[in-house]
């Protein structure tokens, strides 16, 4: 007799630390670092809204209270997505 795999996968997506220049992220087993110049939309937001962090895989994290998602290729690679806020 066969069985079928149960239940959700869990993958690791945590904000391991905070500062006045940005916030580091830990997905799966990969930290990146989200400078506030570049992300200007987490300055405001409050702790309980960072921390309230989102992975969609394979490529994405996303905040839901603040309607923010960041494809993880940008972080690994921002010199090839030049940002532009307005």
């Amino acid at each position: 007799m066969g069985s079928s795999k149960s239940g959700t996968g869990t993958l690791a997506c945590n904000v391991t630390g905070i500062n006045d220049l940005g916030l580091w992220v830990l997905v799966e087993d990969k930290e990146y670092f989200i400078p506030f110049r570049d992300y200007p939309g987490f300055i405001n937001s409050s702790l309980n809204q960072i921390l309230t962090i989102r992975y969609s895989p394979p490529s994405q994290i996303n905040w839901p209270e603040l309607d923010m998602d960041i494809e993880l290729s940008a972080l690994a690679h921002p010199e090839s997505f030049p940002l532009i806020y307005k």
